[in-house]
């Protein structure tokens, strides 16, 4: 694949942690990519390496060795505040908890990526205060989309666990960014919640031509993905990797049974 169609590559990756009886690595010689408009996942158990591989990816925490090419940007020869700025214009966060700001409304944790871009202005349209305020389109699109039409001036405690993770979704979608990364983001909510959001994942990447880069234990989660590969150990067993039609319930069940995890 051309590298113009890899929004992510990662290459030889390892991660060592010391302990009291020497290094210990975490993650192992992984390479893998993300194409441009796919929903790929890492899929393995818990204590697997794969929350460690997205820090990684993400530039939140640096490698022991290997590189990362994100959005054609070589992310561990720039500077720390380089990185920032990258994840920042580039990467669209979803998390297991939410991460939304308590004291803000669904429609301001929406939309904070927009004010942290844009400043003062966006903070004033974040209030509602301008309705051709950069991203409104967009914005009025996604809460359409996600169904928080009657939420918006709710605050995260007055939700349902399914209304908050759409809320972080939506703000992760936002800005537009070249790639949204999801740590196990269906980890605590309930199963029909849970496919809600891989179905706005889905929709996400077949017709708005986002790329998702998806960490999770879930076998239904990875059943919507595009390409899946199988984390075990820190290591990425690549000849059980499924892509296309071979995604699967049953093909990941095979994948799964055959590595014993």
């Amino acid at each position: 694949m051309d590298g113009n169609d890899q929004v992510l590559a990662a290459e030889d990756l390892y991660k060592f942690f010391g302990t009291a009886a020497g290094k210990f690595a975490v993650v192992r010689e992984v390479s893998f990519s993300v194409p441009r408009g796919k929903l790929v996942t890492i899929m393995g158990p818990s204590g697997s390496g794969k929350s460690t591989l997205l820090h990684m990816v993400s530039g939140l925490e640096p490698p022991s060795g290997g590189t990362v090419h994100l959005a054609g940007h070589d992310l561990y020869a720039l500077s720390e505040r380089g990185r920032t700025l990258l994840r920042r214009d580039t990467i669209g966060f979803v998390f297991q908890f939410y991460n939304l700001i308590p004291n803000l409304t669904v429609a301001e944790n929406i939309k904070l990526p927009l004010m942290i871009g844009a400043g003062e202005h966006a903070v004033v349209a974040a209030g509602g205060g301008e309705a051709d305020a950069p991203g409104e389109d967009h914005f009025r699109q996604l809460v359409a989309d996600f169904d928080l039409e009657a939420k918006l001036g709710s605050y995260p405690h007055q939700l349902s666990g399914g209304e908050m993770q759409r809320t972080s979704i939506a703000r992760a979608l936002i800005a537009r960014p070249t790639i949204v990364m999801a740590d196990e983001p269906t980890g605590n909510i309930s199963t029909s919640a849970g496919e809600e959001v891989m179905r706005l994942f889905r929709r996400s990447c077949d017709e708005l031509g986002q790329t998702i880069l998806l960490v999770t234990h879930n076998p239904r989660d990875a059943a919507f993905s595009d390409e899946v590969h199988f984390l075990k150990d820190g290591e990425l067993h690549e000849e059980h990797r499924l892509a296309g039609d071979a995604v699967t319930p049953d093909g990941i069940a095979h994948s799964l049974n055959t590595l014993g995890i």
